[in-house]
């Protein structure tokens, strides 16, 4: 997804998660979608831990707060690329990078 395109980009959040303040109104399923362009969204922060920005709901200022590890993914209206994680919200940073494909070594000739 490039802003610099013209896209615009939603986040999908899960609204029960600790620290969300969204308004309530808008979850659906547990869930909220959110416009997080820069024409739709004003004071829009992207940090480490929380996104952050002010927007108009039913034309009522609100105050959003998303913790990182409560969005579930990210999307453009316009095209519908995602990113979906559809993994664990908080990997085990001890993990590691994944191992190196394993190559077949070349048989000889004769």
């Amino acid at each position: 997804m490039d802003i610099d395109s013209g896209e615009t980009p939603h986040i999908v959040v899960d609204a029960a998660a600790e620290g969300v303040t969204v308004p309530r109104k808008y979850v659906k399923d547990g869930k909220i979608v959110l416009n997080v362009s820069l024409s739709a969204t004003q004071m829009l922060k992207l940090g480490n831990d929380f996104v952050s920005f002010e927007a108009r709901f039913g034309g009522i200022s609100f105050a959003v707060q998303v913790p990182v590890r409560a969005i579930l993914g990210i999307y453009a209206r316009e095209t519908g690329r995602h990113d979906f994680s559809g993994g664990d919200a908080d990997p085990d940073p001890t993990d590691g990078p994944p191992a190196p494909p394993v190559r077949p070594r070349p048989r000889p000739l004769c």
